[in-house]
């Protein structure tokens, strides 16, 4: 295909100026009575969303938030959080996702960080919030999803069913503008920065995620992706503005999980690669029918092509990769889902419609690089951030001329698919030659002995670093370190050979199965 051809593959889309709850009730008018989230035993439909999110946004503004105020959430997946974030919607609040992982500290950053106002937590999180309660001046109201009802809290439920239901609070809004959303990123370094999301971004990527088919009214979502997270957040808003069925779960769970697609039929199964990591060891999968889902799209961290090939032939089911960051809202790249011959497993796909990207020279990114060349993936678009929470010398950096600076080292070919190789800041030096953990990576879960792995630097004295693997076994398999490093050896330039080889139990991740390299350099 074209280079061309794959422009045409996706058109410019017609983005509606409204903020972002009109998706919701754009639905509603469609759908009404369609279920719009499943979780456990309880299923609610889009009317019923509505309703209650417009009764919360009332008691919202009965309670002073104003538009531009701060409202955090503390919580699992759970319908009421995706009823709360439309209702901090339509009462002219900005949401603030707070990790569920999060203990004290971490809690009491974000919240002092963002200035929220409100905070809406789930009982079994509220001895955190109580904890550190005297620490966080700016929290005015505590909502506590749940029956317990300690001094100076309000009930979630009493909020969302004790106001009218019919019609949202009446808000002008500046749609480039007002913020929506500030999730916080983890970053590499320091600590999480407020990524300013508007209206306008998150609506606009909600489209481009879900044009195409991609999403429709006749799909049923398994979502197990934390809603804290951009990801979840994404998953969230496409189901809402496509009319799709969301299946929630708290967390990952491989047999709940599985069981659920059989019980639901579950159409679209959205992932990151720990979890599909899991499902191909799993020794019985094979009992389990899955012949109701259309695609797996695989997300949030770089996926070894040799686990996509695996799940594809466990399951038959299509496996697709794709590629965002928080500041885009998140998504940039999607690989086509219409025609299995334009898939590419090791391609993050194409850019999303009304997207704008080139690959530049990391050290001067005003020059554009041909095709195939490395360098830094930049992109520009509708969705993109408005910078970060309280930090104009960060944004500076991250934003310059309107293109988002990603941070990742990518390249692109003349069919326009977009490789991701590695983050800007974790290319291993050695002797000068730039090496991408996430390609030695890919090779090591080739070998038949590996079931999970992940590549380091580790400081040398002659080659400055070189690559260090750490490398979990299959159950009853046995590789040495030598045989490990002969394996890389042969298959790769002699500067991007594995020099030490280390054998752990397990790989950090974060919930995302981003790998937490800054642990196991530490360690190396």
């Amino acid at each position: 295909m074209s280079a061309l051809g794959s422009e045409l593959a996706r058109p410019k889309l017609d983005y509606p100026r409204i903020p972002y709850h009109e998706l919701l009730r754009r639905t509603v008018e469609r759908v009404p009575d369609k279920w719009a989230t499943v979780f456990h035993d309880r299923m609610l439909t889009y009317r019923e969303i509505e309703g209650l999110s417009n009764g919360l946004a009332h008691g919202l503004r009965d309670l002073g938030v104003a538009k531009g105020d701060r409202v955090a959430l503390f919580m699992t997946n759970r319908p009421e959080y995706l009823i709360t974030f439309e209702a901090t919607s339509k009462a002219g609040g900005v949401v603030t996702p707070i990790n569920p992982a999060y203990h004290g500290q971490e809690v009491e950053y974000q919240l002092n960080d963002s200035g929220a106002g409100v905070l809406v937590v789930q009982e079994d999180r509220l001895p955190i919030v109580e904890a550190i309660r005297a620490r966080i001046p700016a929290v005015r109201h505590v909502i506590v999803i749940g029956t317990a009802r300690p001094n100076n809290t309000h009930s979630w439920y009493e909020i969302a069913m004790g106001h009218p239901a019919t019609r949202p609070p009446e808000i002008a809004f500046d749609l480039e503008r007002d913020l929506l959303a500030l999730p916080y990123s983890s970053g590499t370094t320091g600590l999480p920065k407020g990524v300013m999301l508007s209206h306008r971004n998150l609506v606009c990527n909600s489209i481009q995620c879900t044009s195409g088919g991609r999403l429709t009214d006749r799909d049923v979502l398994l979502v197990f992706l934390p809603f804290y997270h951009i990801y979840g957040t994404m998953l969230m808003g496409a189901a809402v503005s496509s009319g799709a069925t969301s299946c929630i779960m708290e967390r990952f769970e491989a047999h709940t999980a599985l069981t659920l697609i059989e019980r639901h039929r579950v159409t679209l199964f959205y992932a990151v690669p720990p979890v599909l990591l899991a499902l191909t060891q799993l020794a019985d999968l094979a009992r389990y029918d899955l012949s109701s889902v259309r695609y797996i799209m695989s997300g949030a961290a770089p996926l070894p092509p040799e686990v996509a090939r695996r799940m594809q032939e466990l399951t038959g089911i299509r496996v697709l990769q794709s590629y965002g960051l928080t500041e885009a809202s998140p998504i940039t790249h999607l690989n086509p889902v219409d025609n299995p011959e334009l898939i590419r497993l090791d391609s993050v796909g194409w850019h999303v419609s009304d997207q704008e990207e080139k690959i530049v020279d990391p050290d001067d990114p005003s020059r554009e690089l041909e095709a195939d060349a490395v360098g830094e993936l930049i992109v520009r678009g509708p969705h993109v951030m408005q910078g970060y929470w309280k930090a104009p010398e960060e944004t500076a950096r991250a934003l310059r001329g309107g293109w988002l600076h990603t941070g990742d080292i990518a390249r692109k070919d003349a069919q326009g698919y977009v490789y991701i190789v590695d983050r800007k800041k974790e290319m291993i030096k050695y002797k000068g030659f730039g090496i991408a953990p996430a390609e030695l990576e890919a090779l090591l879960h080739e070998h038949p002995a590996i079931a999970d792995c992940a590549v380091v630097p580790k400081r040398d004295p002659e080659a400055g670093e070189i690559p260090r693997a750490f490398v979990v076994l299959r159950r009853g398999a046995s590789v040495t370190a030598q045989e490990v490093m002969q394996f890389v050896a042969e298959r790769v330039a002699g500067y991007k050979q594995v020099r030490a080889v280390e054998f752990v139990d397990e790989i950090p991740k974060n919930p995302s199965g981003k790998i937490l390299r800054r642990v196991l350099k530490e360690r190396a």
